[in-house]
């Protein structure tokens, strides 16, 4: 099982399907629309508090299986 961390979406484009998060160490995560969890069309929100797993790309580190916690 990937390790989980939490942090705080930074900016997400829900025209594009992506954003960043930046976790509680300060790193910037790269997150799609398709590593949220839950139905129907999903999107984050500037300042939502959220947990994800991490996962190591070709690009650098994605966020994978994002919950909202807020």
């Amino acid at each position: 099982m990937p390790p989980r961390a939490a942090g705080t979406v930074r900016w997400f484009d829900g025209s594009r399907g992506y954003g960043y998060i930046r976790s509680e160490n300060g790193q910037e995560i790269f997150v799609h629309y398709t590593s949220i969890m839950g139905g129907g069309i999903q999107n984050l929100h500037e300042g939502d508090r959220v947990e994800f797993a991490l996962e190591e790309t070709v690009r650098g580190l994605q966020a994978t299986q994002v919950v909202r916690l807020n």
